[in-house]
């Protein structure tokens, strides 16, 4: 790639430029606005974003609207701008040209963000979040969950927040995604001690000598247990 280009405004040939994802938008607005652009002078103020993808060869990665209607338009030429190829850039202008939508880090991200989030899909015309999922639960439920650990998103179905599995989860697919954290020696032996029963946890307890906990509060007796684990 010239970096020279790079940044720069370019009045590219249409056969140079390649559209490999398409657009949604509906065969009237394409033709109905080839119409408007001709009539405002064939010109095309606002800019293609493209990459250089190998010597006078560039592909399309935002305003493909723009392209498509140009297209149906016939025009020869058309304006672009010429992005870095790197896929951070790429990614980062097809959410700024709304293109694709941004995601969010649901193994770090704020209860803020969360909330937002959730909002928004909660908002969308037809989303099946919008029965039974109240937002302030979702969110909270959701932030105090040991999320900087899980795998998938499905154990946001066990948080009792009104999203089960299916459509709901599949809808917050859209902009959540993890990068899940490895647990410390002392978190996995404090999973281990939840998957006991509350007379193995009392049993260990007699080994270990500890007293004076509730014959059937588990939490209790877990605590009690787990500054010995850590050891283990």
């Amino acid at each position: 790639m010239s970096l020279s280009n790079v940044g720069n405004l370019m009045y590219l040939y249409m056969d140079e430029i390649n559209l490999s994802e398409g657009t949604d938008s509906p065969e009237f607005l394409i033709k109905a606005s080839a119409k408007v652009l001709m009539e405002a002078g064939g010109r095309n103020w606002v800019p293609v974003i493209v990459k250089e993808i190998g010597e006078n060869q560039y592909e399309v990665i935002g305003n493909a609207d723009v392209y498509a209607i140009a297209d149906e338009a016939g025009l020869e030429r058309i304006w672009c701008i010429i992005a870095d190829s790197n896929e951070n850039i790429v990614n980062s202008t097809r959410v700024l040209t709304g293109e694709s939508l941004p995601k969010i880090n649901l193994s770090i991200a704020t209860r803020d963000e969360i909330k937002a989030a959730l909002q928004y899909l909660i908002e969308k015309p037809g989303s099946p979040l919008q029965k039974g999922v109240k937002l302030n639960i979702a969110t909270t439920n959701i932030d105090k969950a040991p999320r900087k650990f899980w795998k998938t998103l499905d154990p946001i179905t066990k948080l009792k927040s009104g999203i089960g599995k299916g459509r709901k989860l599949d809808a917050l697919k859209e902009i959540f995604y993890l990068t899940p954290q490895a647990k410390s020696e002392a978190e996995e032996n404090y999973e281990s001690l939840k998957s006991l029963t509350v007379a193995e946890l009392k049993k260990m307890a007699k080994n270990q000598g500890i007293t004076g906990y509730s014959k059937k509060k588990k939490q209790e007796l877990i605590e009690m247990l787990r500054p010995s684990t850590n050891n283990w």
